[in-house]
């Protein structure tokens, strides 16, 4: 589209979480005027660590955002896979993002901190708080958002950044439910003096054992680790109640080391949700609305790529409105652009346990996520 077009243009973005904040700020980067729209009265998220990989910190670079990304995360060389008991698998670099290799490496980064930058490098005044989006009428050239607090805003682009739960999606693309993927997330952020002589660089170890894995993420900024424990479990309850004694079970067997941290937690402070994804979304746009991020392809974390995902959705529509010569066709590149690559991966990260971890605990039968590992 023209620059004068994308000046002209009002855009309206539903959810400011990652993907949001990310697109509302390439999008106000090319001029038009953008809008974000969160139902929460304050943007948080829950105390564990993430990878950002090279291509997304290209991206932040692109936006003039690097420095705020970097001044709050820990540079990482490498990815480690060892056994439940401390013994090598794998160690692999993180791939550069092109030959010249910009950027390659992975920065670690605690989830509050990245939603603080997000947010910190957009104008005041762009996010709305409070705003629970109730109803979406797609008029064809532009589209009418209703919130619960009476706003009614209608707008040339409507974003559904409105995550897995996402209304835009339910309302114009089909109610693809989350489907529960079998397993439960322990979060939790400790002292890096807690993990003692276990973390002795910045880089990410995954350790895996009979239906578990335990992933030791450095804040080294923080001087804090992100122990996080993914366990195989059948309660499909949202956030279901786990107690130590339960927690302790998922690493029985594990180093000696990552059992003392386990028992070391205060419960009060540890994330606990069981985990979910979403079927392929066949089509995720109109001609003036579109998802992206979790609303359009949620998928589990077993490859680390939920926020990387959204964050790339938004340089892709980015680049797609500069391409394309109207919002309708820029949407159409959008989808054709992203949806192979996201489909890839939600196919991928629902093939996370071998065949005999899946029926012990699962005997005879299994999650409905592991059911059909297909997209």
């Amino acid at each position: 589209m023209k620059a004068t077009d994308l000046h002209k243009l009002n855009i309206a973005i539903v959810g400011a979480g990652y993907g949001g904040a990310a697109a509302a700020k390439a999008l106000s980067l090319l001029g038009a005027t953008v809008n974000v729209y969160e139902q929460a009265s304050q943007v948080r998220e829950v105390g564990a660590g993430i990878g950002l990989r090279p291509s997304t910190m290209d991206r932040f670079r692109q936006w003039g955002s690097f420095d705020a990304i970097s001044a709050v995360s820990s540079p990482s060389d490498t990815f480690e896979i060892l056994t439940a008991d401390n013994n090598p698998i794998m160690e692999e670099a993180w791939p550069g993002i092109n030959d010249f290799e910009v950027e390659t490496k992975t920065h670690l980064i605690h989830r509050g901190d990245f939603i603080d930058a997000l947010l910190s490098v957009l104008p005041e005044g762009m996010v709305h708080l409070g705003h629970k989006l109730t109803g979406i009428e797609d008029k064809g050239a532009t589209s009418v958002l209703t919130f619960a607090n009476g706003t009614v805003v209608e707008a040339d682009l409507v974003i559904g950044a409105d995550g897995i739960k996402s209304v835009v999606r339910k309302a114009l693309f089909g109610d693809n439910q989350p489907v529960f993927s079998g397993e439960h997330a322990y979060r939790a952020v400790i002292s890096m003096d807690e993990a003692g002589d276990m973390i002795n660089d910045d880089n990410l170890r995954m350790y895996i054992g009979r239906g578990t894995k335990v992933y030791l993420l450095p804040l080294r900024h923080r001087n804090q680790l992100s122990f996080d424990i993914t366990a195989l479990c059948p309660d499909s309850t949202w956030a279901p109640e786990v107690s130590k004694e339960q927690l302790l079970a998922t690493v029985a067997g594990f180093d000696a080391r990552i059992v003392k941290m386990a028992q070391n937690l205060d419960m009060d402070t540890v994330s606990i949700r069981a985990v979910y994804d979403i079927n392929p979304v066949e089509k995720w746009h109109t001609d003036s609305v579109v998802i992206m991020g979790d609303a359009a392809h949620a998928m589990l974390h077993h490859q680390g790529q939920g926020a990387n995902s959204a964050i790339m959705d938004a340089g892709a529509l980015a680049d797609a409105l500069v391409e394309a010569d109207s919002v309708k066709a820029a949407l159409a590149l959008f989808q054709a652009t992203r949806k192979p690559v996201t489909d890839e991966l939600q196919r991928i990260s629902r093939s996370g346990w071998s065949e005999d971890e899946l029926n012990e605990v699962f005997p005879g039968q299994k999650p409905a996520s592991q059911s059909k590992v297909q997209v």
